[in-house]
């Protein structure tokens, strides 16, 4: 039994050898020319391919019921008119029901309730842009009398992230390329790469149509470009 715990016991600081091996760190070289910091960003463009509209039935009513009742006819309406226009379920999403008492406010007075608001909003996404106007057009037409948006933007950006990526790189190496002309040196090596923001801006919703009227139609939207940035910081060594 001695036997076979010493065994067991240089097996395990074998393993706590091995293991303790495998997440040392690997030591750089120390730096023995002129380090040199360069920041680089990279850029792509892509033209969107997704739309984010959102549509909204408000109605009033001196009941609640009465408020709910019409608001949710009108909004099955809109509904239907977005699956006759071929949008997926999966791009028709619930973002909000709201039902208010409004009042009136007379001086010296208690606060009389009048009527009640009722609002059904939904996000809708676009896949075909060129569409979308069109579509939206459909919506006020069978009741929608509040949308706001587009908001442009591009479903699977990584393609083009990693393409700005590229660009930052060779950016980089083209400055660090420059300053070691200047200096009458040359670039020997790269020591660190790192990247310090990566993504675009979706643009904020575009105030397009609000509490539009049943009479609009024609409506244009032009998908335009977007451009994605992705900055690095990289560190090289001059000789």
């Amino acid at each position: 039994m001695r036997k076979y715990a010493i065994a067991l016991a240089l097996g395990a600081a074998s393993l706590a050898t091995m293991a303790s091996a495998q997440v040392a760190p690997v030591q750089m070289p120390p730096i023995v020319g002129t380090r040199l910091d360069v920041s680089a960003t990279g850029e792509s463009t892509r033209v969107p391919n997704l739309a984010i509209v959102s549509a909204g039935v408000v109605t009033r009513a001196p009941t609640a019921g009465g408020a709910i009742q019409e608001n949710s006819a009108r909004m099955d309406r809109v509904l239907a008119a977005l699956k006759r226009a071929g949008i997926d379920e999966r791009d028709i999403q619930t973002s909000s029901i709201n039902l208010n008492p409004e009042y009136r406010y007379q001086e010296n007075k208690a606060p009389e309730l009048v009527a009640y608001s009722a609002t059904n909003q939904v996000s809708v996404r676009f896949r075909d842009i060129r569409n979308t106007g069109r579509v939206l057009d459909a919506l006020v037409a069978e009741g929608a009398n509040q949308i706001n948006g587009p908001t442009l933007t591009i479903e699977k950006p990584e393609a083009a992230l990693d393409e700005a990526r590229m660009n930052a790189i060779a950016s980089g190496r083209a400055r660090a390329d420059l300053y070691a002309r200047a200096l009458g040196k040359r670039v020997t090596r790269v020591i660190s790469v790192s990247e310090s923001g990566g993504g675009y801006p979706v643009p904020p919703p575009m105030p397009m149509v609000e509490r539009m009227s049943a009479q609009a139609a024609d409506t244009k939207i032009m998908a335009g470009e977007q451009k994605l940035q992705v900055t690095v910081s990289m560190v090289f060594e001059l000789q």
